[in-house]
């Protein structure tokens, strides 16, 4: 061993060391968790059969099973034996409170600010794109879920629906990978976002920022979609920092 290696064996002994498992299954719990809380999975939906699914999340049947033992007890999914049984998706009426703020305690100010700077990338981007891209009878679905968002009444629900505004605009921006990325952040953040859209006020405001949105994408305004999608991701990010800073 070189000098370097030997100044440096306790750092190679970390970076060597087993990945732990625990973290895996943090990592399995926190994804199909915000995905249900999100309403990315429907409630009722029967999830794949666990080799299935274990497969496709990349990790094992052992670590899938303590995922979804977790998610049991948060009561996301069920699970019944027999014939026609499986694991299947429990979506609640509200989002477990305490959960989403460990959640947003985890996040520094830092990371929450470069991951807004991410997520205005995205929507404005696909904004744009929409803008230029989208026909006015392909714009039905974002002004019924504009609409839902205004009549929304729980905090989960408001989530939901605002999460699902910005992939459905990835959508109409006609992208397949700007919609995979957004589906991706949206179960990174998405639920979060329950913890400011609890506010009447800010619940009406998002929506009126939404209606803008479309009605420029409408408008074949590029540049204007483009600022009016940032400025709505720019105001949650800020939001959910000062939920982060009260703490």
């Amino acid at each position: 061993m070189n000098q370097q290696q030997h100044m440096n064996g306790g750092a190679r002994k970390a970076v060597f060391a087993p990945v732990d498992n625990r973290a895996r299954v943090d990592a399995v719990v926190s994804r199909l968790g915000d995905a249900i809380e999100l309403g990315l999975l429907s409630d009722g939906e029967q999830l794949p059969g666990e080799s299935e699914l274990a497969g496709q999340l990349g990790v094992s049947t052992v670590t899938l099973r303590e995922a979804l033992m977790a998610l049991r007890q948060q009561g996301l999914v069920t699970t019944r034996r027999g014939r026609g049984g499986g694991s299947f998706v429990s979506l609640p009426e509200v989002p477990g409170e305490e959960r989403l703020k460990v959640r947003l305690r985890g996040w520094s100010t830092e990371e929450l600010r470069d991951l807004g700077d991410h997520w205005a990338a995205l929507s404005g981007t696909a904004a744009g794109l929409a803008a230029q891209r989208t026909e006015p009878e392909d714009l039905l679905q974002l002004r019924r879920t504009a609409d839902e968002l205004t009549h929304a009444q729980d905090a989960a629900a408001r989530g939901r629906v605002y999460g699902r505004f910005h992939v459905e605009l990835a959508a109409a921006a006609q992208s397949a990978r700007l919609t995979r990325e957004q589906v991706a952040l949206q179960t990174e953040v998405g639920a979060l976002l329950c913890l400011v859209l609890g506010n009447d006020e800010y619940r009406e405001e998002a929506a009126a920022r939404h209606r803008s949105v479309i009605s420029a994408v409408q408008d074949g305004a590029h540049d204007s979609a483009r600022e009016l999608a940032e400025r709505c991701v720019q105001e949650s990010t800020a939001r959910l920092i000062a939920e982060r800073l009260a703490l």
